[in-house]
């Protein structure tokens, strides 16, 4: 579908980061973990990157409106984004990809996530806990710090509304007891303090693209079939 879709609120969810929310088109469908690419009308800016970017659907399909969240760097298209004010119109194409929760909820979820690499997980588990689905999920998701974690709150939220659900927040430069839950990088040790079998999970890997490389890299050296790996690159966010 590609249609125009009105900007409705926007909000700061972790230190740089924004969330913008969209008027859902009447009877547009997608599926958690996909995404729509945004094209500005008209900027008053615009630089060599161009007018359009992809984001992950932040929302859930049963929400009522759609969202996306980036990180604010410093050009035309972040600018502008940025101080759009409520009701402007940008066109919206979607939905694409197929970075999606698997169907069988006996086989466990493990996303290994890296900064705004969690725009889609907050769809999937959003999606999950409405459902009520069976499916047991594990998100570690890393960040220099706690303020810089995107969505916090509600992934909070949301491990105490879905018992199949577990939360652990990973930082890499505060101090140990700053972490509520794992400080350092994601290494194998860490993983298999929260992965009873990991040959049991499918993994679902998002973030900077050396991220998401390292990670695929850790999961193969612990034997991991690599038919479990699904991955997203999180590139120039």
């Amino acid at each position: 579908m590609v249609t125009n879709v009105k900007l409705i609120k926007k909000e700061e969810v972790a230190n740089g980061t924004m969330a913008f929310y969209f008027e859902k088109p009447a009877g547009f469908e997608y599926r958690a973990g996909q995404f729509a690419d945004y094209t500005l009308i008209n900027p008053p800016e615009t630089d060599e990157e161009g007018n359009t970017r992809g984001f992950s659907f932040i929302t859930a399909p049963y929400e009522d409106h759609i969202g996306a969240a980036t990180r604010l760097r410093d050009t035309a298209f972040k600018r502008v984004l940025r101080d759009l004010p409520i009701g402007t119109e940008v066109k919206l194409d979607a939905p694409y990809g197929d970075f999606t929760l698997h169907k069988t909820e006996t086989t466990p979820a493990v996303f290994i996530i890296g900064g705004i690499g969690v725009t889609p997980v907050r769809s999937m588990v959003s999606q999950a806990t409405h459902d009520k689905t069976g499916h047991k999920m594990l998100l570690l998701h890393a960040n220099r710090t706690l303020t810089d974690a995107p969505f916090r709150a509600d992934f909070e939220q949301l491990a105490k509304d879905n018992p199949n659900f577990t939360y652990v927040p990973v930082v890499t430069d505060e101090a140990p007891e700053a972490a509520t839950g794992e400080h350092g990088r994601v290494d194998g040790a860490m993983l298999q303090r929260h992965v009873s079998d990991l040959n049991a999970p499918i993994y679902y890997l998002a973030g900077p693209e050396g991220m998401v490389k390292a990670m695929r890299q850790l999961l193969v050296s612990l034997n991991v079939n690599e038919d479990n790996i699904r991955t997203e690159e999180f590139a120039g966010y």
